[in-house]
C-alpha cells in the first residue's frame, strides 16, 4: 500500500484550489438533503424501561450540515419535510438552535392524527460495556419519505450558490420516490458546478422490506455515479454497494481497505476522494477509532490506525467524521490533515450525548495536534 508521507507544513492540498465554487460567490457552504427526526434518549437507562427521555434532533445527512455550522462556523441548510404540528415545530426549533438555515424545509399540512404524513421519531440508548448501543426508529410514512421529485426547486436553490451538496443512502431508502429526488438534486448540483458528497450509510431496517441488500446496491450504484466524495464503512461497501472486503470487523487490515477503495474507484471514475472511518468495538464504552482516505487522482492513501477511544454516545460519530473531512477538503487541506480532522471531530462528537457534534474548531485542532484531556480553565 502506498501511503502519503509528506512532512507537516509542506503537505500539498488534496484537491485543486479551484475545485469548489468560490465562497464569496455562494450563499451556502453546504446543503444537506435528508430526514431530521426527533431523538428520544433515556440517558443511562434503557428505552424499554425508561420513564423520562431527553429530546434532540438528528439525521444522517443533517448531522453533517450541523457539524459544518456549529463546529466549523460555516453556512449550512437542510432540505427536508416536516408535518406542521407541535412536533414538527419542535424539530425546527432544535435545527435553529444548531444554526442550520430552515428556509428549505417543506411544511406538510397536519391531518390531526398522522394518517397521511407524520414526523419521524428515533429512540436511542447509548449502551455501556458489554451492552451495545441500540436504536429503535419510528419513521414509517413520514413527510420526507413521501417527498415528490418535483416538490423541491433545486435549480433555484443551487443558483444562489452552494459549494457542497451532501446526501446519502438513508434518504434514498426512505420512500418510493426519495432515490429519484436524490438523483435529481445531484444532477442539478452537477449542472451548476456544485460538488457532491454521498454517504452510503447502510441501514438494514430501512432496506429489508423493499428488497434488502440487492435493492440497496442497485439504488446506491446509480447515485454514486454523480458523487465526488464517497463515505462508507466495511458493511456499507459490501451490503450497500456490492463490493467485498478481505477483512473482518475485529481486525482492521489497511491493505484490504486500500484494495477495496481502488476497486471502487475503477468502477466509479467520477469519485475524487473515498473515505472510511475505521472502528473496532470490543465494548460499547471503548472503541478502536481511526480512518482512511483515498485520493483517486493521485492513487494516494492517508491512514490513521484505530486507537483506543472512550465512547459516551457513538451515534453520529461517522457523520462528524464526514463533516470534518469535508470541511478540511473544502479549505484545501492535505489528505493527511483532512483525515486527522475527520477522526478528531468524530472522536469528540462521541464524547457527548446526541447525534450532533458539540465540538468547537479549537477543540478539534487541539486534538489533531495530540492534546490530552487535561482540564482547561
Amino acid at each position: 500500500m502506498r501511503t502519503s508521507n509528506s512532512r507537516p507544513g509542506v503537505q500539498s492540498a488534496a484537491l485543486p484550489s479551484d475545485f469548489f465554487l468560490p465562497r464569496e460567490k455562494c450563499a451556502l457552504d453546504i446543503l444537506s438533503l435528508g430526514e431530521v427526526m426527533l431523538r428520544f434518549d433515556p440517558g443511562v437507562g434503557r428505552v424499554h424501561t425508561a420513564r423520562q427521555f431527553s429530546a434532540s434532533e438528528g439525521g444522517g445527512e443533517y448531522n453533517v450540515a450541523r457539524g459544518f455550522c456549529r463546529a466549523f462556523g460555516l453556512r449550512a441548510s437542510v432540505v427536508t419535510a416536516l408535518v406542521d404540528n407541535p412536533i414538527g415545530r419542535l424539530i425546527e426549533d432544535l435545527i435553529l438552535g444548531g444554526g442550520v438555515h430552515t428556509g428549505n424545509i417543506l411544511w406538510k399540512q397536519d391531518d390531526g392524527v398522522g394518517r397521511l404524513a407524520r414526523n419521524g421519531l428515533n429512540f436511542t440508548e447509548r449502551g455501556y460495556g458489554p451492552r451495545p448501543a441500540l436504536g429503535c426508529s419510528d419513521r414509517g410514512h413520514t413527510a420526507i419519505s413521501q417527498l415528490g421529485v418535483d416538490e423541491v426547486d433545486f435549480a433555484k436553490i443551487f443558483s444562489q450558490g452552494v459549494r457542497l451538496l451532501h446526501t446519502g443512502g438513508i434518504f434514498a431508502a426512505l420512500g418510493e420516490s426519495t432515490s429519484a429526488v436524490a438523483e435529481k438534486a445531484m444532477s442539478e448540483a452537477r449542472a451548476q458546478g456544485v460538488r457532491i458528497s454521498y454517504d452510503l450509510n447502510y441501514r438494514p431496517s430501512l432496506w429489508k422490506g423493499i428488497g434488502g441488500e440487492a435493492r440497496a446496491a442497485k439504488v446506491n450504484a446509480q447515485l454514486v455515479q454523480h458523487a465526488d466524495f464517497l463515505f462508507g464503512n466495511e458493511e456499507d461497501f459490501s451490503a450497500a454497494l456490492g463490493f467485498e472486503i478481505e477483512s473482518d470487523l475485529d481486525e482492521i487490515d489497511p491493505h484490504a481497505y486500500a484494495k477495496l477503495m481502488r476497486e471502487v474507484a475503477r468502477e466509479y471514475p467520477n469519485l475524487r476522494v473515498i473515505a472510511t472511518s475505521l472502528r473496532v468495538a470490543p465494548t460499547a464504552s471503548s472503541n478502536q477509532w481511526g480512518g482512511l482516505l483515498y485520493n483517486t487522482q493521485r492513487d494516494e492513501i492517508a491512514y490513521m490506525p484505530p486507537q483506543e477511544t472512550a465512547i459516551f454516545d457513538r451515534v453520529g460519530g461517522g457523520d462528524s467524521f464526514a463533516s470534518g473531512v469535508l470541511y478540511a477538503l473544502l479549505n484545501s487541506w492535505s489528505l493527511e490533515r483532512s483525515l486527522s480532522c475527520g477522526v478528531a471531530h468524530g472522536a469528540l462528537a462521541m464524547s457527548t450525548p446526541g447525534d450532533t457534534s458539540m465540538a468547537s474548531l479549537p477543540e478539534i485542532e487541539r486534538l489533531m495536534a495530540g492534546g490530552n484531556a487535561r482540564i482547561q480553565r
